[in-house]
């Protein structure tokens, strides 16, 4: 039995009845309980299991009185931006985000757009606790069709696109026309899943050719979901095939961006948010005013970017949320996560796949150069990130760990982050999965291996 509640939002498992009609109606129930007064926004990620989760979402509110507006296959940055310009009571985005295609779930989101926070998701953990024994209600048995248009999905993908094009990286420097000039060609790798017609639509918008390798929005995933580059290989052997200037990968709910140069060669997730920092700090004249976000497992190229422009760069917990919170509270201009995750507030406070498209394309286009030019730019940082099950006390470990760096600087924040001259390595338990994730980053790899051979052994001592 696979279930994961977290600060992340509800994911399980679909094979052995884990996540059942039972399991979403409490949950829809706990959250109608959670919210003000108001309509919901429903959206999905594409996978066939959405399509009924989504049916007792709506007849579990229809039931309760509740509002909705469902939005149907969108990416779930595109559930928070229209929660926040419909100014809903809130939103559910179904997805288990990267996860492969035997789980699904459900994301929350509050009336402002944002995921839920710690202190969020404990009210809403202790009002599902309370009507646990409450009876089911009555559960879906038909298959009648539910309010889900053609025209609710087109008007949010289009608010989406709009709200970008309109941002200032795009308007002031007449982006759209240079990138009709230069002529690019990109080929997208949606999974099949929400990306499907919002990213080709919003490369229509900007100008850019391309070339659809898995964006049927049937949510049949064409290889595993996780934009990974091992996951990524038909992209990177079109993008080379075709003669294109870039590959676009998308993870289901479409708020991870990994990106491929013009040989076929991933830039590698984490220069993701690295090149959508150079964007935007490279756009505005008061740069050295500017304050980043990342998490505390994103690579060390954010504040060599950030050091260029005079920048400051801040770090937060693992978690969009924790990132959103740490920007809300110093007031940042751009915030992300290594994984792939761009976070711009001048659109919304969510990862978004498309604004990091936008920021990346808009950066190329003013630049004149390749993709592979702007990641030279970047120093070569040896990374390194290792899964291991876990289902242990993890404070034990990291307490016997430290007891072998007492010289060292310790980060306890989030798990435990070791900072040596010129490497860090990360211990940290997945908010997401029952495992331990170890994050090495390096400038010479040699240093670093050692002393990440000694930390798996005493993890797995």
């Amino acid at each position: 039995m696979a279930i994961i509640s977290s600060i992340s939002g509800l994911r399980a498992t679909l094979s052995d009845d884990s996540l059942n009609q039972s399991l979403i109606y409490k949950y829809a129930k706990a959250f109608h309980k959670f919210l003000q007064d108001g309509t919901l926004i429903i959206g999905r990620d594409g996978r066939p299991s959405g399509k009924w989760i989504e049916k007792v979402l709506i007849e579990t509110f229809t039931k309760l009185g509740r509002k909705y507006i469902a939005i149907g296959v969108v990416p779930s940055p595109t559930v928070q931006l229209i929660t926040q310009i419909m100014n809903a009571a809130g939103g559910i985005s179904i997805t288990a985000s990267h996860n492969p295609d035997d789980w699904n779930g459900l994301k929350f989101i509050n009336s402002q757009g944002i995921f839920l926070d710690k202190d969020e998701n404990i009210k809403l953990q202790n009002i599902l606790a309370a009507i646990q024994h409450e009876d089911n209600g009555s559960l879906v048995q038909s298959n009648s069709d539910f309010n889900e248009t053609n025209e609710a999905n087109k008007n949010a993908l289009t608010a989406h696109i709009d709200n970008i094009l309109k941002l200032h990286y795009i308007t002031d420097f007449n982006i759209i026309n240079k990138l009709a000039e230069i002529n690019l060609t990109a080929v997208i790798d949606a999974v099949n899943s929400s990306g499907s017609a919002i990213v080709p639509n919003l490369l229509d918008r900007m100008n850019v050719n391309y070339k659809k390798l898995y964006c049927d929005g049937t949510g049949i995933f064409p290889h595993l979901p996780e934009p990974l580059p091992q996951n990524l290989q038909k992209l990177s052997n079109t993008v080379k095939e075709t003669k294109a200037d870039l590959g676009i990968a998308v993870d289901p709910d479409a708020d991870r961006l990994v990106l491929i140069d013009e040989n076929g060669i991933p830039i590698g997730e984490e220069n993701t948010i690295v090149l959508a920092i150079y964007a935007l700090l490279s756009s505005i004249d008061n740069a050295k005013e500017a304050k980043i976000v990342v998490n505390h497992s994103t690579t060390m190229g954010v504040e060599f970017i950030a050091s260029k422009f005079g920048a400051k760069v801040f770090r937060s917990s693992v978690g969009e949320i924790n990132v959103v919170k740490k920007m809300i509270e110093v007031g940042a201009m751009i915030g992300g996560e290594g994984s792939g995750g761009v976070i711009l507030p001048a659109s919304h406070y969510g990862r978004d796949s498309l604004v990091g498209i936008s920021l990346i394309l808009s950066l190329i286009a003013r630049s004149g150069k390749t993709l592979s030019q702007l990641r030279k730019e970047i120093p070569n940082y040896f990374l390194k990130k290792i899964k291991i099950d876990f289902n242990g006390d993890l404070n034990k470990k990291i307490n016997l760990i430290k007891n072998y760096y007492t010289n060292q600087e310790i980060v306890l924040e989030d798990g435990m982050k070791i900072n040596f001259s010129d490497f860090w390595i990360q211990i940290r338990k997945s908010n997401t999965e029952p495992i331990v994730r170890v994050i090495c980053e390096a400038i010479n790899s040699d240093k670093s291996e050692k002393e990440l051979e000694k930390i798996l052994n005493l993890i797995q001592v």
